[in-house]
């Protein structure tokens, strides 16, 4: 929040400068859109996010679905290997040891550049996308329904970009998912906070974060989620 405070109050000060050279240029005139302009702007205060939940998972019936994990994007992105993958890396370990379904889905572009640490394996589910909604024009929906996937744990970046979208996309197929919250990102905390707020207020929303909804999202935590 005090980001967001900092956003706006850098704003109306450059509106107020634009504001005081239009004025000088303009001389007397007086005109509607110059008195919007010089009117105060508007504050106001989201709502805070629920905390992650600990949830227990089916192995059997749930896959792990990795997005943008690749040099191009962690290379730009400080968050990503500095706060994103030192969570993920662990957490990949645990989800090959319980055997659950592993998909991975980028542009073409990238299908070679995931990083080491998470890297698809033989056998898992590849997909190659051109929209941040990862089953749009995809095959992911049939391949994870052959294999009786029913829950998706969904990590990468970005949270208010590809995984935001996704979720939409998983939940109005009927798959319930879960989302740790220190596997996703985005470049501001502005931008991170709007991007878990969407994902619990789509379609099937789950503003008090109930742990596993049904065809809804759930925010959780790479500790808190157990798999039996």
């Amino acid at each position: 929040m005090p980001l967001f405070r900092t956003v706006l109050l850098t704003s109306g000060l450059v509106l107020a400068l634009s504001s005081g050279a239009a004025q000088a240029q303009l001389s007397a005139q007086d005109t509607p859109a110059s008195r919007a302009a010089s009117k105060p702007m508007v504050t106001l205060q989201m709502p805070a996010l629920p905390a992650p939940v600990p949830v227990t998972l089916n192995p059997k019936t749930t896959a792990l679905l990795v997005l943008d994990y690749v040099e191009p994007i962690c290379n730009s992105q400080p968050k990503c290997k500095g706060e994103m993958l030192p969570a993920m890396t662990p957490f990949m370990a645990r989800v090959r040891k319980a055997g659950l379904v592993v998909a991975y889905g980028t542009r073409e572009e990238n299908v070679s550049k995931w990083l080491p640490e998470v890297a698809p394996e033989q056998g898992d589910i590849k997909i190659v996308n051109t929209a941040q909604d990862r089953f749009y024009n995809t095959d992911l929906d049939k391949a994870l329904k052959a294999k009786g996937i029913t829950t998706i744990i969904m990590v990468g970046w970005k949270v208010s970009g590809s995984v935001a979208y996704s979720s939409v996309g998983a939940t109005v197929r009927g798959y319930t998912v879960v989302i740790p919250v220190d596997t996703t990102a985005a470049t501001t905390d502005y931008e991170q906070v709007i991007g878990f707020y969407n994902i619990l207020n789509q379609l099937n929303g789950n503003l008090t974060n109930q742990p596993l909804k049904p065809n809804a999202p759930t925010l959780s935590r790479t500790d808190m989620i157990t798999f039996q």
